[in-house]
């Protein structure tokens, strides 16, 4: 199943790349290891993505194959016609066919087959250096064009070591896969859970009812989920759907309210909290748990979870600094300043884009882009994106705070501004709104 790639082998006279278009299906945690195993880099990309986006980054990668799962196949071919109209070559298309699926017989190549007619003695292609590439990551590109970054083999194994590590992972766990593997490779986790024996559930789709059942149903220790999906669960599930084990589940990015933490801790879920970027392969920082905090409130417990933490041991440096004078800020909790990453798991740079790497990494350091504080005890905690801040009359407005109201109240404009003059400090509360179809916009 691993040397699936013999059959192309022909086809690659250098190092290249294999682009991958599917959700969390078996055949991506397979594709994860036959990729590098062949000598090729893994470029797993968004499943969210349009024909267009698909295309320029096809172009950009210069893949020579894409593996597309069976329900992406339309959105693969608008994307291939755009790409044919720019350049000569396209990538071999392999389909990821459902069970029993017709695929084999409309296209050349279809995944199960290559697998059935792998040659089992295809010796493992090793790289020449750890530092050569294993993944190409794509950046979301919701302010630009996205950037790819370059993961080498060193970092990925360091992160996916340390990833097993902050969520807690002993011997032979069974992960549960609600974090998109297109996403900084799943967090390095595909290698991780591999490395000590554990056993993969994959989900096609994120559905409360469908992540409850498949935790009874195969004994689920450990998953992942960003900040949206311990929402939906927490809204979702009904007391009496309480899990009959425990559940460590890891979260990233922004922190979930400390009701919605709260409440999914009442189901049977253990929440640890984490940090990072694609450019430092997902996780970088963790909310290291110490055991005094079980003994305070629900409240401080939850402020304490949103904190972002401490750098895992995969990275050397972790720091917040004044981005100009590049000097560390205060531990008060109060100064902000950018939060910057230096270590082995921080991106070997933007493909083809040598200006954007220099202005990535400026002083030596990698910047996040991010601001934050550092607290007495050293923790970190992100307060807002650099581009994001709002300033009003000299004074940093951090929107994660002005943001972190609960979602699905009813409730008019002018409940909302007197709701943050009474919470805020006043310079931070709006004094007029916009309300839309799809956003909400203050004006200060």
């Amino acid at each position: 199943m691993l040397y699936l790639f013999f059959i192309f082998r022909t086809l690659m006279n250098e190092t290249s790349l294999v682009a991958t278009l599917a959700p969390n299906i078996p055949a991506m945690v397979e594709l994860h290891f036959a990729i590098p195993m062949a000598g090729a880099i893994i470029c797993p990309l968004n499943t969210r993505l349009d024909p267009n986006m698909i295309s320029n980054i096809l172009k950009h990668s210069e893949a020579k194959i894409l593996f597309v799962d069976h329900q992406l196949l339309q959105v693969t071919k608008e994307a291939i016609h755009l790409l044919k109209n720019t350049q000569p070559e396209s990538p071999l298309l392999v389909i990821i066919p459902e069970f029993l699926s017709p695929y084999k017989h409309e296209h050349k190549y279809e995944y199960e087959t290559l697998v059935e007619s792998g040659v089992i003695e295809f010796p493992m292609i090793r790289p020449h250096d750890e530092c050569d590439l294993i993944s190409l990551s794509y950046t979301s590109g919701t302010t630009s064009k996205p950037k790819g970054v370059v993961f080498s083999n060193r970092g990925a194994y360091l992160n996916s070591l340390a990833c097993v590590l902050i969520h807690g992972m002993r011997q032979m766990p069974t992960y549960l896969w609600s974090v998109p593997m297109f996403h900084c490779d799943g967090w390095c986790l595909p290698w991780g859970v591999a490395a000590i024996g554990g056993t993969n559930v994959c989900l096609r789709r994120i559905d409360p009812e469908h992540i409850f059942d498949n935790i009874v149903l195969h004994k689920v220790t450990h998953m992942g989920g960003a900040p949206t999906v311990l929402n939906m669960i927490a809204n979702s599930l009904t007391a009496d759907k309480k899990l009959p084990h425990s559940v460590e589940i890891m979260t990233a990015g922004a922190p979930p309210p400390p009701t919605v933490i709260s409440k999914i801790e009442e189901l049977g879920f253990r929440v640890s909290h984490a940090y990072g970027l694609t450019e430092t392969y997902g996780l970088g920082t963790w909310c290291l748990w110490k055991p005094e905090w079980d003994q305070l409130s629900v409240e401080e417990r939850g402020k304490l979870k949103a904190r972002q933490g401490v750098k895992h041991f995969g990275i050397e440096e972790l720091d917040v600094k004044d981005p100009v004078t590049m000097e560390s800020v205060k531990c008060d909790g109060k100064s902000i300043g950018e939060i910057m990453f230096q270590g082995n798991p921080v991106m070997s740079g933007y493909l083809k884009d040598p200006g954007a790497t220099e202005e990535a990494f400026v002083g030596g350091w990698f910047r996040s882009g991010d601001l934050g504080v550092k607290h007495e005890d050293g923790y970190i905690e992100v307060k807002d994106r650099l581009k994001d801040i709002v300033i009003s009359g000299g004074e940093n407005i951090s929107t994660i705070e002005v943001e972190s109201l609960k979602e699905g109240v009813d409730v008019d404009a002018e409940e909302i501004i007197e709701y943050c003059r009474d919470r805020m400090s006043h310079y931070m509360a709006p004094s007029d709104r916009d309300f839309s179809r799809f956003a909400t916009e203050f004006d200060w």
